[in-house]
């Protein structure tokens, strides 16, 4: 197996680099070149975009990579396949409890636990550099973001219930505890207002800008897909009868780095009751073929899901241990689809608000925490089947007595690839702005 100073520099990586992107993205690429391009500025903007935006160049290179830490078990934890600094923010659960924790599931399959951690290793190598903290800050901060992680596996590993772990406005404090108070002052009704208007007493979606309005035969197909995502709700989630009348239904486009050329949808829903401010607003958007899949060769995980959407929504459900009601899947066009509440309660981790190491430090703690609870419930105690043993008990095996070693090779891989990173990003912008992506002349 390879190590880092093993993979490919100057030209050859830069070859190696385009080549893994027009592979992974050439159908894409194909339908929607104009929201590739956007996709790619936006990867050009610095290191950190490039490296949120190109998770199949690092899982190209971490598979050739020896791995300690990997066994027949650990190589097999439900992961949540992009995990970074910024993937982290609030959510209302199915018992109305705000929670912070690890979000954004489009790219969670199975593979090496390692591999999260690795991904957000080298994510703080570049958000430090961003921040022009220290080489010995930046390693402190991988330190501290990889105890926090140990340190709550081996408490799910000597207690009965790891289900029931969550950060909350009870438990957290600091910059957690602000983004949290920052979701509790959303409101339902001006994420309505924001998005939606009132027309003879009845509530619309507004035209406006990424806003498309549909013809009467697109709009049929996308009634019918909802109808048959209406069955994948588990029965104990289900809402009243009322709660899934459709009111209206819109085209959406102008999402973020990871969504580019996939087609959209919102759907208006009359909610638990008739008032207007109890509306529900849903996504339904084409998902994407996970990242880490492409890498990972294992029949009987691709066998066990019937499409994209379906392996987003279980992989939700598995690594969050109280997921939003409304999330669920269905078909449209032939292509999986992933559904789910577009909630005013989501609020994301702001990092220009976080730059002293006294706020960064036990941040980062609770988010290895975080990190290692979608970890551990996502197994044998989970509803689903793909992983059949205790995580935390698979993951002490391999650490337990080897923490230090374990934290600081951490640290090591994160410092190596977070400057790889940066390498690749010019590389990236030498080739995209001469255009050498196949399909993907600039303009």
């Amino acid at each position: 197996m390879a190590t880092l100073e093993d993979l490919p520099t100057g030209d050859e990586r830069q070859e190696e680099i385009v080549g893994v992107l027009a592979d992974s993205f050439a159908s894409l690429i194909e339908r929607d070149p104009r929201a590739f391009r956007k996709k790619f500025r936006k990867m050009a903007a610095d290191p950190f975009a490039f490296y949120r935006g190109s998770a199949v160049v690092f899982y190209n290179d971490v598979v050739r990579l020896d791995d300690p830490w990997a066994d027949e078990r650990t190589s097999r934890v439900w992961i949540q396949g992009d995990l970074h600094a910024e993937n982290y923010g609030t959510y209302m659960d199915a018992e109305g409890i705000l929670v912070f924790d690890v979000n954004d599931f489009d790219e969670a399959y199975v593979g090496h636990f390692t591999w999260d951690l690795q991904r957000m290793a080298a994510s703080l190598a570049l958000l430090g550099y961003g921040k022009a903290l220290s080489d010995d800050m930046i390693a402190r901060m991988i330190d501290s973001y990889a105890r926090g992680y140990l340190e709550q596996v081996r408490s799910f590993a000597t207690s009965s219930d790891d289900r029931g772990f969550r950060l909350t406005l009870d438990n957290t404090e600091g910059a957690l505890r602000d983004v949290l108070l920052e979701a509790r002052l959303e409101t339902r009704i001006e994420m309505l207002q924001r998005n939606t208007r009132v027309v003879d007493a009845e509530r619309e979606f507004r035209e406006g800008a990424g806003v498309r309005l549909l013809d009467d035969d697109e709009r049929g197909k996308v009634c019918a897909a909802y109808e048959e995502y209406l069955t994948t709700i588990p029965e104990v989630k289900r809402q009243n009868s009322v709660s899934y009348t459709i009111k209206d239904v819109v085209g959406r486009s102008g999402f973020g780095i990871g969504s580019a050329g996939l087609p959209a949808y919102n759907l208006l829903i009359e909610g638990r009751s008739q008032a207007l401010e109890n509306d529900i607003v849903l996504s339904m958007k084409e998902a994407n073929v996970a990242a880490p899949s492409r890498f990972v060769d294992d029949e009987r995980l691709a066998d066990y899901f019937q499409h994209q959407g379906h392996r987003t929504v279980l992989s939700q459900r598995a690594l969050q241990a109280h997921s939003d009601p409304w999330l669920g899947w269905c078909e449209l066009n032939g292509t999986g689809q992933l559904v789910k509440e577009l909630s005013p309660y989501e609020a994301d981790l702001d990092w220009d608000a976080v730059s002293e190491p006294d706020e960064i430090l036990p941040l980062l703690r609770s988010l290895g925490q975080a990190t290692a609870k979608v970890h551990c419930v996502s197994d044998a105690g989970s509803d689903e089947e793909v992983v059949t043993f205790q995580v935390e008990e698979a993951i002490m095996a391999v650490v337990d007595g080897k923490e230090d070693d374990f934290a600081s090779q951490l640290a090591a891989f994160g410092a190596t690839y977070g400057a790889i990173a940066r390498d690749d990003h010019r590389r990236f912008v030498d080739a995209f702005r001469n255009g050498r992506i196949p399909g993907l002349p600039n303009e």
